[in-house]
């Protein structure tokens, strides 16, 4: 179960969520036509690593790099290695880091050169569900209030919510109860407290949310094919404002 952060603790959280942050900066620099994903994994380990953190994703349950890259249709857990970067992809990029035994959390999906005005918009509502769960990580709120906000941002606006895929607790571990779906009812749930760490991440589709797992035991695809966009952040609840803990 999640536990309330001290001050100590937040402030670790903060260096390993500033290394996600600088990470994910380098690799939306990086990310180009003819750039091979695994390029974009040697970047993201060496620069981790440089800032003195570890990548928490490589060796987690067996991940073998340290990012996870995943393309078009590609929901989420895409393994990087030799796969070229094209015009008018669209790439997620997820990053995970360690620090002083505490954990940092954070994707971006950024569009390559020209994409097509659908897929610029999936982008665009993907990044404002997440900003629309962010704003509900007030102390006195309940999860489901972020889950709502979420579901109903992305919804209205004709997308479709990833459901077998969620956000989480935050801290020691990566993966730290509760999880916090991209769906739900408003005023149900754990109520937030101030010291509550949590990564929101809205994967959005513009057809189904089904989705399946490719033969590689990792990447995750929608179902029907169509294009899926992925933001995230690592958030603390405060009394005031809740924190973004992976923005610089």
């Amino acid at each position: 179960m999640i536990t309330l952060k001290s001050p100590s603790e937040l402030a670790r959280m903060r260096e390993a969520g500033r290394i996600v942050a600088i990470v994910l900066d380098l690799l939306r620099e990086k990310i180009a036509p003819g750039v091979t994903t695994g390029e974009l994994d040697i970047l993201a380990e060496e620069t981790i690593r440089k800032y003195g953190a570890v990548p928490s994703f490589k060796g987690y349950r067996g991940y073998p790099a340290a990012l996870c890259v995943s393309i078009n249709e590609e929901v989420v857990h895409g393994i990087p290695g030799a796969r070229v970067i094209q015009e008018g992809d669209i790439v997620s990029v997820d990053v995970g880091t360690i620090y002083k035994g505490f954990q940092g959390d954070a994707a971006i999906t950024v569009a390559v050169g020209e994409v097509s005005p659908q897929a610029r918009r999936l982008l665009e509502v993907t990044a404002g569900a997440l900003e629309a769960g962010i704003a509900q990580c007030v102390a006195g709120n309940r999860l489901g209030d972020i889950s709502a906000a979420i579901q109903s941002y992305a919804e209205s606006r004709g997308f479709s919510v990833i459901r077998e895929y969620t956000g989480h607790g935050i801290g020691q571990q990566m993966h730290e109860d509760p999880q916090v779906p991209n769906f739900g009812e408003p005023g149900r749930g754990v109520i937030l407290k101030s010291g509550m760490t949590f990564a929101l991440e809205p994967m959005v589709a513009m057809g189904t949310w089904h989705t399946r797992v490719l033969d590689d035991g990792w990447t995750v695809v929608t179902l029907d094919g169509q294009l899926s966009a992925h933001f995230e952040h690592t958030i603390a609840v405060t009394d005031g404002q809740p924190e973004i803990l992976t923005r610089l």
